[in-house]
């Protein structure tokens, strides 16, 4: 997917507590990321500066910006979409935001993969994709749910990916029962996959204003009363 077009994008995924910039320079990828914690706002940006001034790129010479749209941590959408709109609106590029969960299963590399990100207070961000030969078909939308709540699938041979199947193993395993061949614990969203998921939809053109870019968060609502809990 991706692999070859000549354009240069630059993305950065903040969704978690891993912090990832990737430069895609006419089908090849250079890529940083670190452990941030809670230090987004304070790495994002110079890990932009250094992976440009590796490329011996400026930001106006790029043609355009992804980032990680979520679903994933509130903070970190809101970071991830503010950069990439400041950034698009000093440097007029264009901009697009990809799913968050795309991105694993995209990272999972296999070509029938149920993702689930762990969305804390007991519940799982869901999704199910498979392969088509550029894209990825939405089988299972994304979604908010427990884990022993989340969609069914049809079908078998199905992988399982993502930090929901880290933090729920034995209730999303007992649910999809024979469906799932196997899981790939501690994959997690990247700037990389970002970067390619991207590729495609630039070069259809099918990019948005820095105005319309926005986070995808899936989960309304973060704080739960004291009678909800």
């Amino acid at each position: 997917m991706a692999s070859g077009i000549k354009l240069k994008i630059l993305a950065f995924e903040t969704s978690t507590e891993y912090c990832s910039v990737a430069l895609y320079l006419d089908g090849k990828l250079l890529n940083k990321d670190i452990l941030a914690e809670r230090c987004h706002s304070e790495l994002l940006l110079p890990m932009v500066e250094t992976i440009l001034a590796e490329a011996k790129l400026t930001l106006p010479q790029v043609d355009g910006i992804a980032f990680g749209a979520g679903p994933g941590s509130f903070t970190g959408l809101r970071i991830a979409c503010g950069v990439a709109q400041g950034l698009a609106f000093a440097a007029d590029l264009p901009v697009i935001g990809v799913s968050t969960l795309e991105a694993v299963a995209q990272k999972n590399g296999e070509d029938k993969v149920v993702v689930a990100l762990d969305a804390r207070m007991g519940e799982i961000y869901h999704a199910a994709y498979q392969r088509s030969t550029d894209h990825w078909k939405t089988i299972s939308a994304p979604t908010l749910c427990k884990p022993q709540h989340a969609p069914s699938i049809s079908g078998s041979h199905w992988v399982g990916c993502g930090s929901g199947f880290d933090s729920y193993d034995k209730e999303l395993s007992t649910l999809y029962n024979e469906q799932i061949d196997q899981i790939n614990y501690g994959l997690y969203p990247h700037a990389n996959e970002i970067a390619l998921l991207a590729v495609p939809r630039f070069k259809d053109k099918s990019n948005t204003s820095p105005f319309n870019a926005a986070p995808i968060y899936i989960r309304n609502k973060v704080a739960l009363k004291e009678n909800e809990r």
